[in-house]
């Protein structure tokens, strides 16, 4: 794994920095010895023990070398090695520095010893989250490792993405990587893996891996070429952890990393080291003669042998060792340090900042070289305390401390990765996640900065199980789906939702009503019966003639006010009558125009006790008619109740009793302007709201009252002799009358805003014409056409 190989040179390189710095660890030399566990068990063990044996003889726990002081252990890339190694190292309190994966450890036991050259991973779990949030993608897949750090990120990550919205299309395992595996069983392997991601709706596919993991990956795109599948056309944007790294076998490296297009990946904070590229710029296996690894390496990077090989080189190309590793891919080999090189080269610094803080005297003294700085291994695991308490900026210019649980306390970097179609990448920063900062300012990225996948060209990729919900429409769940899985409703009658997405409709402001498409709401018109428009005039031209009859039926009863049938009908009754009406249809123009104070006081109070006078002197009149039959009869003893005083009495009474009822109603509850917001739904009524309703039905049940006696008694009269026929004039006048109220209450109270003012002047004016007609129209067709019948003669006929 050519890749690995700059773990060492950065290890090199800091060990180099460090020497040569006098600041840090005068007159000691640091060195450092490399074992190669294989990430098996079995090589992890033995490294592990080999340390704690004299150099080239296997024998643990005998060593007698006095130059190499073993003072701290940096392990990594994968979970299981450092994890192996744990077992033996804590064992002797050895300080270790985990890089890469951090394996679940017993914290009592090991904790102590224990160093991550990685932040909490909590941090890492809310940056995904974070972006997942800003690009609103949630419809996802899950995949991570076959080992115990997947089975941790699953059981932190499932429930705290579902809490915020998020909702998984599948949660699967990658295979574990087995180095004795053959390429064909990982590519079986990874078809039904495959099978499931093209199948998939998602768009956003979160990976937690390994290092190793990106070689079982790789797999993925090979077995769709391999079966035809479209897996560019369903190429996803894949968000990997700060745990997994490029890395490839030799059987890859002429294999297609298109795959890797717009990924998104995470990294450990860090900042450029300063000489890292010219280091690796003037490597090259002539020139490092200690370096065991360079020739190997030399050969699989550019794919060539030395001359002293022990194999054939018939047709093999020849190394010359004046290849530039520049000129390698980036699949191959990267000039730009990785996450995990930055790690380790931090590591090294942590080490020799905590022994430098550990003995600061000593290394004060002016010491000869050869007589160097003896370290026991009994004192080693005093470091371990240091090492949670040094704070300071490494050659690259990042501080570096520790938290108590020995976690390194850093943020993390947005990748982006680009790739090129000559297998090469680069990584580009487009973000930050630092958790030690403000809220407002912990998580930022810059979306165009941002390469995706070649398939949405350019667009930022949607992964959600269904579209968006527009405007005007409300989410509804589908059953046995993800909660994230919904169909889409229109918003019900008299509800908007303005954004997309959203869970429920709501209600506009009581002054609006939703638009038609229920995006928006919109205000609501204010609306009155007013004189300008075809109802108020038709209405105001109604009254004005109905006042105008009145009046002249009035003049022509004065006129005429000697004539016989004019003074045997009652005059002054008839005056009083003619008047009321006149100023009841006049009354009816206070239901027209904007309400104020004023016209609502008046309104119904004006209307309850003018109506009272003229249903009054309707049954005054009515009752007068049937008395003088009654005092007509031999001895009878009606005569005394029989006179003017008895007319007034009654028109009085009942008005005085109507005028009480309007008191008590303008000193409790009086009428007043208000708004009805609620009876149409796109107008607000301006209308006079009547305080107490049930003041309001009491003048009416009172005139209704009247109305009642009065047609009652008509209709006891109407056999009466035809030359005092009004009450049969009065009974029919009074049948409109009740027709006209009683079809007014149902009427009244089933219609809405200005129509229930246009009911009631309607009622007034119709009432008040069936009373002047049925009434008086008989007299005046006497009075004006026939004057001849207005006569005594006339009047004292039986027929």
């Amino acid at each position: 794994m050519t890749q690995i190989y700059q773990h060492i040179l950065a290890l090199i390189f800091a060990i180099k920095e460090i020497n040569e710095n006098p600041q840090i660890l005068p007159n000691v030399t640091l060195g450092f010895h490399i074992y190669n566990s294989y990430f098996t068990p079995k090589w992890t063990y033995h490294a592990s023990l080999e340390l704690f044996s004299t150099q080239g003889r296997f024998t643990p726990n005998y060593k007698c070398d006095r130059q190499n002081n073993l003072v701290a252990v940096i392990g990594g890339p994968i979970s299981e090695v450092c994890l192996y190694m744990a077992d033996i190292l804590c064992s002797y309190k050895i300080p270790q520095f985990i890089y890469g994966s951090a394996p679940v450890i017993d914290k009592r036991t090991q904790a102590a010893f224990y160093h991550q050259m990685f932040p909490n991973l909590e941090h890492q779990y809310n940056a995904i989250l974070q972006i997942l949030i800003y690009f609103k993608w949630t419809w996802i897949g899950v995949m991570s490792g076959h080992d115990d750090n997947g089975e941790r990120f699953e059981q932190n990550v499932i429930p705290m993405f579902a809490q915020r919205g998020i909702c998984f299309d599948f949660i699967m395992r990658i295979p574990k990587m087995s180095y004795s595996t053959e390429i064909d069983d990982m590519v079986e392997e990874g078809f039904e893996i495959n099978k499931i991601l093209m199948r998939s709706t998602v768009n956003a596919l979160v990976i937690h891996g390994e290092i190793d993991t990106m070689i079982i990956l790789r797999v993925f795109p090979r077995v769709a070429e391999h079966e035809d599948m479209p897996a560019k056309k369903n190429g996803k944007v894949w968000i990997m952890t700060a745990q997994m790294d490029f890395i490839s076998i030799p059987l890859q490296r002429d294999w297609d990393i298109d795959f890797l297009q717009g990924a998104l990946s995470f990294a450990i904070h860090s900042s450029e080291v300063v000489g890292f590229q010219k280091f690796l710029q003037v490597r090259n296996p002539t020139s490092e003669k200690e370096d065991g690894f360079v020739r190997v390496f030399w050969e699989q990077a550019f794919g060539c042998l030395f001359p002293n090989t022990m194999v054939a080189l018939q047709d093999e190309e020849i190394c010359s060792g004046e290849e530039k590793l520049e000129s390698l891919p980036a699949s191959v080999f990267e000039m730009g340090m990785t996450g995990h090189s930055y790690s380790v080269f931090t590591a090294a610094y942590v080490v020799a900042h905590a022994l430098q803080a550990m003995h600061p005297s000593s290394f004060k003294k002016r010491m000869k070289v050869d007589e160097g700085v003896k370290f026991k291994n009994e004192q080693l695991w005093k470091l371990n305390r240091f090492v949670k308490s040094i704070s300071f900026n490494n050659s690259g210019g990042g501080k570096v401390s520790f938290n108590q649980n020995g976690e390194l306390e850093s943020g993390f970097d947005i990748i982006n990765w680009v790739t090129f179609p000559n297998q090469s990448f680069r990584r580009v920063k487009v973000g930050k996640i630092d958790p030690m900062a403000p809220q407002e300012e912990a998580f930022s990225i810059c979306e165009e900065a941002i390469v995706w996948p070649s398939r949405f060209n350019q667009a930022q990729p949607l992964s959600l199980c269904n579209a968006n919900c527009p405007l005007g429409y409300q989410k509804a769940k589908k059953e046995g789906k993800p909660f994230c899985c919904y169909d889409c409703i229109i918003c019900p009658e008299g509800k908007i939702s303005n954004q997309t997405d959203m869970d429920e409709c709501f209600q506009c402001p009581q002054d609006h009503y939703p638009n038609v498409e229920k995006d928006s709401c919109v205000p609501k018109d204010i609306h009155f019966l007013f004189y300008g428009e075809p109802l108020g005039i038709s209405l105001t031209c109604i009254a004005l003639v109905l006042s105008f009859l009145a009046a002249l039926v009035l003049w022509v009863f004065i006129k005429h006010r000697d004539t016989p049938i004019v003074k045997a009908n009652n005059r002054n009754l008839s005056y009083t009558l003619l008047i009321s009406l006149l100023l009841s249809f006049l009354c009816s123009l206070l239901f027209i125009g904007r309400p104020e104070k004023v016209t609502c006081l008046l309104r119904q109070t004006a209307f309850g006790i003018i109506f009272s006078v003229a249903v009054s002197c309707v049954l005054a009149k009515t009752v007068i008619v049937l008395l003088a039959f009654m005092v007509t009869k031999p001895g009878s003893s009606m005569r005394k109740w029989v006179g003017k005083q008895q007319a007034t009495s009654i028109v009085l009474s009942c008005s005085l009793i109507q005028a009480a009822f309007c008191t008590v109603w303008l000193a409790t509850s009086p009428p007043f302007p208000g708004l009805d917001l609620h009876s149409m739904s796109k107008e607000i009524i301006l209308q006079c709201n009547e305080g107490s309703v049930t003041m309001f039905y009491c003048v009416l049940g009172f005139m209704g009252l009247l109305a009642i006696v009065s047609f009652s008694v008509a209709f006891l009269a109407r056999k009466l002799p035809d030359s005092f026929n009004e009450a049969k004039f009065i009974t029919f006048s009074m049948l409109v009358f009740c027709s006209v109220w009683l079809s007014f209450v149902p009427t009244y109270l089933s219609t809405k805003g200005k129509y229930m003012v246009a009911v009631e002047i309607f009622s007034i004016l119709a009432s008040s014409a069936g009373l002047l007609g049925c009434i008086f129209s008989p007299k005046c067709y006497i009075i004006v056409v026939k004057p001849e019948l207005n006569s005594k003669e006339q009047l004292r006929r039986k027929n």
